[in-house]
């Protein structure tokens, strides 16, 4: 499901004296911490809208001055929240890429219509492959993110359509202690 706010970091601690704040980037395009006109800090289930007065980014890390943080005691109550875009300001994908909160909720199907699972969380294990985790009916099952098993992927509709045949290949479940070899 496709929501209005879009994460791109969590601030981890003040920077300096002057209300700085230190932000884990969680987005690919570093540079846009730069460009940012305004963010959003959640705060009890509601988006308040901050001007971004500075931005930068060095290596994983985000440094932002926002509207209304001015010392290090204000950029210390912060600590931990965590601050999106709106849609509309989110950075452009390529053809085939995906927000992970968009793919989040996604039923997974295979060709013949026959559902797998929900897609639970991503992890990025390594730079080459996401593995995606599903909770089925057996548990959770994880598999590598390959272009020969996603056959199609539709955020708007929620279902992710995967190759039967490869996947029963590349699916991983967690061994329980009835299936275990010994």
């Amino acid at each position: 499901m496709k929501t209005q706010y879009l994460l791109i970091g969590e601030i981890v601690k003040p920077q300096g004296i002057k209300g700085e704040l230190k932000v884990r980037a969680e987005s690919e395009d570093k540079t846009r911490y730069s460009r940012l006109k305004s963010v959003y800090l959640k705060e009890n289930d509601q988006y308040i809208e901050k001007r971004v007065l500075s931005g930068r980014a060095n290596g994983d890390f985000a440094y932002l001055q926002l509207e209304g943080i001015t010392d290090r005691n204000m950029a210390e109550s912060v600590r931990g929240r965590l601050i999106y875009v709106d849609r509309s300001e989110a950075i452009s994908l390529e053809d085939g890429k995906y927000f992970i909160c968009d793919l989040i909720g996604c039923k997974a199907k295979d060709e013949k219509g026959q559902e797998i699972g929900t897609l639970t969380d991503i992890q990025s294990p390594n730079p080459y492959t996401d593995v995606y985790v599903f909770m089925t009916e057996c548990g959770e099952m994880m598999m590598p993110a390959l272009r020969r098993v996603i056959r199609s992927v539709d955020v708007d509709a929620g279902v992710i359509v995967l190759d039967s045949e490869v996947l029963q290949e590349i699916a991983l479940w967690p061994d329980s202690p009835e299936v275990r070899d010994d």
